[in-house]
């Protein structure tokens, strides 16, 4: 199986984390709110996006290692090898970062998002509403 598919990236997150070991595990251990600048091409696709609203965020882990498929969990050796997908490890073979945040601010097609421990410039691949019940679409 030798099948290739193509992300391109929506927007950037622009956050005061700039290096890897300065970012929480996850978002809820202590990360900041932090800008998504969505390139404008994309604007129409914010339509209806409010402060207040949870959205996951998903950015393309561009400094992981697409190599790795154990780790032990949370860096620790303590802690048994565990395959990657059964982690939330970000070193995998395709490293998609998924972020549950709330909408702080809309400012065009800037959004103040947070808490999210993705780190300056990240790709953000995709956006997508957080569902509350099976009427929404």
């Amino acid at each position: 199986m030798n099948e290739q598919y193509s992300l391109r990236p929506i927007g950037h997150i622009r956050s005061s984390l700039r290096a890897l070991e300065d970012a929480p595990r996850q978002g809820s251990e202590g990360a900041p709110d932090a800008w998504l600048d969505v390139d404008p091409a994309f604007a129409r696709a914010l339509f209806r996006i409010a402060p207040g609203d949870e959205v996951v965020v998903i950015t393309w882990l561009h400094r992981a290692d697409r190599d790795v498929l154990e780790v032990h969990p949370r860096g620790d050796p303590a802690n048994p090898l565990t395959g990657v997908f059964a982690t939330r490890s970000p070193h995998r073979p395709n490293p998609l970062g998924l972020h549950r945040v709330t909408v702080r601010e809309v400012s065009g097609t800037r959004l103040r998002i947070g808490p999210i421990e993705a780190i300056d410039d990240t790709p953000v691949v995709d956006v997508k509403a957080v569902l509350v019940d099976s009427a929404d679409v």
